[in-house]
């Protein structure tokens, strides 16, 4: 039994520290969003000239496309320590104060999920953003009053997944805004060729070029399957990942090869079938297909949208015409007062 555990210990540990080599720690190592990072380099560069603190940095995009590595390149850049949180994990002024007045000067603070930060907390980060100080009351009651403590010059780095959802006064103050797009393909080709380098596992060209197109347009999609296709090609192959395998193992996974998954399908599936192609509220369709509003805005929605199977609309959510075409149904639109709207 204490074998066992000393080796899960030790696997857990070999997997943190392949995450650790595959993510970039510099602009350059960083594939793809070429537009974003020349802008970035200019600006750390010449905060570094000027021997300034970086300007404030706000990053949005989807889930897994590179936030929290490009807050850690930031800091590695700007020979900076960096200390990370999310929003969530503050619940009182005092977590937001004990950040604050123990960072170094010129450090970085990364906040994820800006947009899911506490109102009061908000307005704490306002005036350190701006005067790099903090408001603390101290006494209670009536006797109670507000000083302002003096903080260190620091860069706050926010990013959110919901540019739309963070308050106006708080976006104001960043004075850098950056947002990460999709990959195309022959960059999440770079990424994987990089990650099957520094795992040692072997792959074909052609291989890299068919994971590319089912990967969703993100490398953390792509790097988790190719540790999984490793697997399969050491257990079912010769230890290379060939096309063959990667057809093989995405379609064991539920993945086409448009790189759709089965929620995927079970939206498109439940528009047309239960809602007559659309239109439908997101709140009903994410209630109809058993999944969390914020994973379908989040992560489904965005992919679908991009390959052009779904659309948003001011009345809700509706499938194309492509998406008939991918399910091999018959788009023959209903009278409107057959029509379903939510």
């Amino acid at each position: 039994m204490e074998e066992r555990i000393v080796t899960n210990q030790e696997h857990t540990l070999d997997q943190k520290l392949q995450d650790d080599l595959i993510r970039p720690k510099f602009l350059k190592d960083f594939q793809g969003q070429q537009e974003l990072k020349d802008n970035l380099k200019i600006f750390i560069t010449a905060s570094k000239d000027r021997e300034q603190t970086l300007d404030h940095v706000f990053i949005s995009g989807p889930p897994g496309l590179g936030k929290t590595t490009l807050a850690s390149i930031i800091a590695n850049e700007m020979d900076a320590e960096i200390k990370m949180t999310s929003a969530p994990a503050l619940e009182k002024p005092k977590d937001l104060a004990g950040i604050l007045t123990t960072i170094k000067e010129g450090s970085i603070f990364f906040i994820d999920e800006i947009h899911r930060l506490r109102p009061v907390l908000e307005e704490m980060l306002y005036i350190a953003m701006e005067d790099f100080e903090i408001d603390w009351v101290i006494g209670q009651g009536p006797a109670a009053r507000t000083i302002r403590v003096p903080i260190p010059q620091f860069t706050m780095i926010g990013a959110t997944t919901k540019a739309g959802k963070v308050a106006a006064p708080l976006y104001t103050r960043f004075g850098i805004t950056s947002r990460i797009g999709f990959y195309q393909e022959e960059e999440l080709q770079h990424i994987i060729s990089r990650s099957a380098r520094i795992i040692g596992a072997s792959i074909s060209d052609e291989a890299v070029v068919t994971l590319s197109r089912c990967s969703r347009g993100t490398p953390r999609i792509a790097n988790r399957l190719l540790r999984r296709l490793r697997d399969y090609a050491e257990v079912l192959g010769d230890g290379i990942i060939t096309p063959a395998i990667v057809t093989d193992g995405l379609e064991r996974l539920g993945i086409d090869h448009h790189g759709l998954d089965a929620l995927d399908i079970r939206i498109l599936e439940t528009i047309i079938d239960f809602y007559h192609g659309g239109p439908v509220g997101a709140e009903t369709l994410a209630i109809s297909v058993g999944e969390a509003i914020e994973s379908l805005e989040d992560f489904y929605e965005p992919y679908l949208i991009q390959k052009g199977y779904l659309k948003r609309t001011p009345r809700g959510r509706m499938v194309t015409e492509k998406a008939y075409e991918l399910l091999h149904r018959s788009n023959k639109e209903p009278h409107e007062d057959q029509r379903l709207l939510f």
